[in-house]
């Protein structure tokens, strides 16, 4: 009887869908049957399989992204009960009933649940977020980082790209270029690497531009929701003494 009773219990879902960027926004709602230590992603592919609503209408299969399945490639990003966060780590048994799922506003929708986030990776260019290692390869291995300094920087390199810090941040809209916290951060941890340094004054200056560091107002939604706990307010506290410190010796001429 136990068995029958846990075969017939059901997951409903009611999923804020858009047929393409220009088209308006609907809900429709679901239902699919329930297995233990079942994820969003699970719930999704059951709508996949079977693309039925709640009343028994087909519709299409609902769209989303997800790679990894264990919170380190950030595609799978959604609003799930109104909070942004990762579907692959989100358990059904942990959400409340019905699980509303939406895309995150702050990036284009493409269709469904996809997003687009070309926004946060022209951030990372801005700011030339990588290590330049072009022609050095025949020079041998490179300064050693100082343990202390390289379990920080650790932490700040686990960000996924996610997007989910600018969700969060309520100054990271349509209406203002502010860079977000994620780019920031980037920062730091690049400036902080020993090759990367090298270019430390034109990622400083790139976060002193219009939407730069300026743009944060301090909510610390980010360090919040970040699903890696990344220290972001940490880091953005950093940048900004640094920014104002090549402010002045810039002024100074030093």
């Amino acid at each position: 009887m136990a068995e029958t009773a846990v075969a017939q219990k059901t997951v409903k879902l009611i999923i804020t869908r858009q047929d393409g960027p220009d088209k308006a926004s609907y809900t429709e709602e679901f239902e699919v049957p329930y297995r233990a230590n079942m994820n969003v992603i699970s719930a999704l592919m059951e709508i996949q399989r079977n693309p039925k609503k709640s009343d028994g209408q087909k519709t299409a299969p609902v769209c989303w992204e997800s790679n990894c399945l264990e919170e380190v490639c950030g595609a799978c990003s959604m609003v799930i009960n109104g909070k942004p966060r990762q579907a692959c780590s989100s358990l059904i048994d942990k959400l409340e009933q019905p699980v509303r799922l939406a895309p995150m506003k702050t990036f284009p929708v493409v269709r469904d649940l996809v997003i687009n986030r070309e926004r946060m990776f022209n951030a990372l260019k801005r700011v030339k977020a990588w290590i330049p290692i072009d022609g050095t390869y025949d020079l041998g291995p490179g300064p050693r980082m100082a343990e202390t300094k390289r379990q920080w920087a650790y932490e700040l390199s686990k960000c996924m790209t996610c997007g989910v810090c600018l969700e969060a941040c309520p100054n990271v809209n349509d209406r203002n270029s502010f860079i977000g916290p994620a780019a920031i951060s980037q920062v730091r941890l690049f400036n902080a690497h020993p090759t990367g340094e090298m270019h430390k004054e034109e990622r400083l200056e790139a976060l002193m531009d219009d939407g730069g560091i300026e743009g944060c107002g301090n909510s610390q939604n980010c360090v919040r929701s970040c699903p890696k706990g990344i220290p972001l307010t940490t880091s953005i506290a950093a940048i900004n003494k640094d920014t104002t410190k090549h402010l002045f010796k810039t002024w100074l001429g030093m």
